[in-house]
């Protein structure tokens, strides 16, 4: 595993979104709340249920977050996603594990990592008017993603736009 806790964090979450991927999964990355908070990894699954990931990049980082259980409100599952140093047994049975080992060969793209569901996370259905919610909330960023990434200098025009008014 790389030793900085910073590049352990991008390479956990590749192999996740790698494999939620896999998964037929669609995730976005660092998606705010409605509630303030903001999810590491959210991904909504093709049966319109939420998986919510929370990457732990080390010991100090999980024992230091009292926030994680407020995530629970905001998915059908949740998981924490960490590397395969980790010391699992500081990891409550309630949430779901995806484990992540890395070989340090560069790939095209930077380290070669593979990830798995280690634990399933126990389901726990959102209510459906939280699920609207959620649902509106995800797809409005992830057009506004897009949008962003088809055509950048549309992006800023429009910002400057909105300053100016």
């Amino acid at each position: 595993m790389p030793s900085d806790l910073a590049e352990n964090q991008i390479v956990i979450r590749r192999a996740i979104l790698h494999l939620c991927g896999q998964m037929g999964w669609s995730s976005l990355n660092e998606l705010p709340l409605p509630d303030g908070r903001r999810a590491d990894i959210m991904a909504l699954r093709p049966d319109n249920g939420f998986v919510c990931i929370e990457i732990k990049s080390g010991p100090r980082d999980f024992l230091t977050d009292a926030k994680w259980p407020c995530y629970r409100e905001w998915c059908d599952q949740l998981f924490f996603a960490v590397d395969r140093d980790f010391p699992v047994a500081l990891l409550p049975d309630s949430v779901g594990l995806m484990i992540v080992a890395t070989d340090m060969r560069p790939a095209g793209y930077g380290i070669i990592a593979e990830s798995a569901i280690m634990r399933e996370a126990p389901a726990c259905p959102l209510p459906s008017a939280r699920r609207r919610k959620l649902t509106h909330l995800f797809a409005m960023q992830a057009a506004g993603r897009l949008g962003r990434l088809d055509d950048p200098a549309i992006t800023a025009s429009l910002r400057a736009a909105r300053r100016i008014e």
